[in-house]
């Protein structure tokens, strides 16, 4: 069967509407974009449906990574997007992500060439340092697997991948460069002895866990804070699924709120990201659920009373606690984000 050929919903939203942060270089990241990561649960042919679907419906924030498997199927989909004519590349946002296991001298040329190479694309906007360690797991590992050679973060070994990095922006190949799953003390590190700053650093937010130091010294520090698992997110591997997580969707507050805007709560999550300056990537593959996730950044938004509501629901409930990275000797997953302001085990 032919496919359809690639056309601008009309039911979508104009993405000029769309709000937007501004990254230091004075570049704009759309506030709200697509996460790519399928949880296990998706097929690659799903996710880079969903892509182009998300782009038709005024969408311009894709966020991509090598491990997810998937960058050669959206990479398909962006081709026919942007050969299409409806859509230039220069109005599209690309992030993808350098993956744990090209850490190495000389690896992060070699998995950026790829990506681009998969995704069909010249540039990236953003790539990012997926995790601050070169620990690795395969795809679909349970929480008790761990990497033979893990190790915990050095500072030394870091800014080795950090200066193979700012060589990519020097080569043009990314635009920008950041950071993923960092801490306040390995950011201060790095932004200490950086040539070209992180423009961003893509960390877990949500309401039930809002990570006010971090998002405060972020903002602070003009690196711009993306979120993931903006609503709590509910099909994440089960791996990281522990019995004392809570679930936003589910909190009376957001419920009761949702409630006023005749909204699903997943929504009310997405506005209270947005509004609070965070820049959420939520992940589906419902076409209406697309649409509302980027319509409820340009209508109804919350009021400052309901705002103050839900900053009060933070519980700190981590959902991503990062197992499966754990080196021989670490206590427990806590090691891994330096919760007394302390990086554990390594050498800075």
């Amino acid at each position: 069967m032919d496919k359809k050929p690639f056309r601008i919903a009309e039911d979508g939203v104009d993405p000029n509407l769309v709000p937007y942060r501004v990254l230091y270089t004075g570049a704009r990241i759309p506030a709200v974009g697509l996460g790519t990561f399928g949880s296990d649960r998706y097929s690659g042919e799903e996710i880079a449906a969903a892509v182009k679907e998300a782009i038709s419906l005024g969408y311009r924030h894709i966020d991509c990574a090598a491990v997810y498997g998937n960058e050669h199927l959206i990479g398909g989909s962006l081709r026919e997007v942007l050969e299409s004519g409806l859509v230039k590349r220069e109005e599209l946002f690309i992030t993808s992500k350098l993956w744990n296991d090209m850490h190495g001298d000389g690896d992060v040329l070699i998995a950026c060439a790829k990506t681009l190479k998969d995704l069909k694309l010249e540039y990236l906007d953003l790539y990012l340092v997926h995790w601050p360690f070169p620990n690795h797991h395969a795809p679909g590992v349970g929480a008790d697997s761990r990497d033979p050679h893990a190790k915990p973060y050095i500072h030394e070994n870091y800014m080795r991948v950090w200066r193979q990095m700012e060589r990519l922006v020097d080569a043009g190949l990314v635009r920008h460069i950041g950071t993923s799953n960092m801490t306040v003390p390995k950011l201060e590190l790095l932004l200490r002895d950086a040539r070209i700053r992180p423009a961003v650093n893509q960390m877990e937010l949500h309401p039930h866990f809002q990570q006010p130091e971090l998002f405060r010294y972020c903002l602070r520090n003009d690196i711009v804070p993306v979120g993931y698992c903006p609503v709590g997110s509910p099909k994440r591997p089960d791996r990281d699924r522990t019995p004392e997580d809570t679930v936003d969707t589910e909190d009376p507050v957001i419920v009761r709120i949702a409630g006023r805007h005749k909204v699903h709560p997943a929504v009310i999550c997405i506005k209270w990201a947005v509004q609070r300056g965070q820049v959420p990537i939520p992940f589906s593959t419902n076409r209406d659920h697309l649409r509302s996730n980027l319509l409820c950044t340009v209508t109804d938004p919350l009021t400052d009373q309901e705002m103050r509501e839900i900053e009060k629901t933070d519980r700190n409930c981590r959902l991503i606690k990062g197992h499966v990275f754990l080196w021989e000797g670490a206590k427990d997953w806590t090691a891994l984000w330096d919760v007394n302001g302390v990086i554990n085990g390594g050498a800075v």
